[in-house]
């Protein structure tokens, strides 16, 4: 099955992005959904974080969550070694997640915020990103978290430079606030499917 990658910075606007491929038809598998779950029914994963950094992280039973953002966003050591958990994990349940689509499906999107980060593009046979002004990704996430614009600049920070992600891509999506979204997501969707005949 013809597989594309979706990816885009923090605040960038993936989700709206995937819920109107969602709506086309397309289905769509988030991965940083999937590894929120994963994290607690995983037992491989549980174990190799308790190896990592102690069993607090699971002290009620479930991951506390907080505890592993401090970790991720204060040392890029711990994210790079949490990363090589992680991805394995998350690579076999989109495969899974893959083979009980129906065959006559035409693409699948896997969408994920660190995917070129990650080095897992070689998995997709195209790759959207979504890109939006720093500005206005920093906007969007202040108000739908609470949380501060520093908190927002250091992960904006620990992901690549746009402009790579841009320049690495085979499509991309400005999600400006200008250009609107739904005729660009229509033309990616209609030129995979003209791929797909």
């Amino acid at each position: 099955m013809f597989k594309v990658g979706l990816t885009g910075g923090i605040g960038s606007g993936k989700s709206i992005v995937c819920k109107i491929f969602s709506i086309l038809g397309v289905p769509v598998y988030q991965a940083d959904v999937a590894a929120k779950q994963l994290y607690d029914a995983d037992d491989e994963l549980r174990n190799g974080l308790k190896r990592l950094f102690g069993k607090n992280l699971y002290a009620s039973g479930t991951l506390d969550r907080r505890k592993l953002a401090n970790i991720i966003f204060s040392d890029s050591e711990s994210m790079k070694k949490i990363n090589e958990l992680v991805h394995p994990v998350v690579k076999r349940d989109f495969l899974e997640y893959v083979s009980r689509l129906p065959e006559s499906t035409p693409y699948v999107i896997h969408e994920a915020a660190i995917l070129f980060e990650a080095r897992i593009e070689n998995m997709f046979d195209a790759v959207i990103n979504v890109y939006a002004p720093e500005k206005i990704k920093i906007e969007r996430v202040l108000a739908r978290e609470n949380t501060t614009i520093e908190a927002v600049e250091q992960r904006i920070a620990a992901q690549w430079d746009d402009k790579l992600k841009v320049e690495l891509a085979d499509y991309n999506i400005i999600n400006d606030n200008k250009n609107p979204v739904l005729p660009q997501i229509l033309r990616i969707h209609n030129e995979i499917l003209l791929t797909r005949r």
